[in-house]
């Protein structure tokens, strides 16, 4: 155990460090590559961009191991690899979440805030990738089925934001619709973290205690439904009874 003035130089280095890495990640990515793939055909020039940011993403991510920034438990997720279209369907505590289940599957489409596809580090290579935005929801509901037609996973948190009360928010209506008119599964996963650390209010730079610990399971996978308003709220039944008991209902208000 370090003394406690070099165990806060560490989570201060180690933050700061993880941050500056993904910054740069993201300006080599969106100067270097993605004017590359433009020139290339829409489907190859699109695959490429979704796998260049899973082996980013994957970089990141063993560089928060390797600091000892993070403890991660991402295996579950490998076992989609293989997997038809379906919807995925977290929840969602945290800023790093959508990145970290990037890290596992070269065919994911994530629907995203706009404000980040067109931030100048992250939006080339997001756009790239053909991420669907959610600032029109009829727009990303018919691009979003579209791409699940075409046999890629969707990314799409039922909250349509970070938790703020535990064990979880209300969940909006879009997975169901989605799954509905695409005819796909929706497949749950289960995000757990003890540090609030990215939640939603907590400060950019603020320093958290370190090591996290974060981990994501397979949760119950749903089949297309038929009435979308009775799956949304078995959903967000079935979410309440798995994360009743989860590492952050430690710090998330009730």
């Amino acid at each position: 155990m370090l003394p406690r003035p070099l165990q806060i130089s560490y989570e201060y280095l180690a933050l700061y460090s993880s941050l500056a890495l993904l910054g740069l990640l993201c300006l080599v990515w969106s100067v270097v590559a993605v004017p590359v793939l433009l020139l290339l055909p829409e489907r190859v020039g699109t695959a490429i961009g979704r796998r260049g940011i899973m082996f980013g993403w994957r970089f990141y991510a063993w560089s928060l191991s390797f600091t000892r920034a993070y403890e991660l438990d991402l295996r579950d997720i490998d076992a989609l690899k293989d997997a038809p279209p379906l919807i995925l369907a977290p929840n969602h505590p945290s800023l790093i979440d959508a990145p970290l289940i990037l890290t596992r599957l070269p065919n994911i489409v994530c629907v995203m805030k706009s404000a980040l596809i067109n931030n100048v580090f992250l939006g080339p290579g997001l756009r790239q990738a053909r991420y669907v935005r959610n600032d029109s929801p009829r727009q990303m509901i018919k691009e979003s089925i579209a791409h699940l037609r075409r046999g890629a996973l969707l990314l799409l948190f039922p909250e349509g934001t970070r938790t703020t009360h535990a064990p979880i928010n209300s969940l909006a209506g879009s997975v169901g619709l989605i799954a509905k008119h695409a005819n796909v599964p929706v497949q749950t996963l289960v995000i757990e973290t003890d540090s609030p650390f990215l939640s939603k209010g907590w400060p950019l730079f603020k320093r958290p205690a370190l090591p996290i610990t974060y981990r994501i399971k397979l949760g119950r996978r749903f089949d297309p439904p038929s009435d979308v308003a009775a799956f949304t709220a078995e959903l967000e039944r079935y979410y309440r009874h798995e994360l009743d008991a989860a590492l952050q209902s430690r710090w998330l208000e009730r």
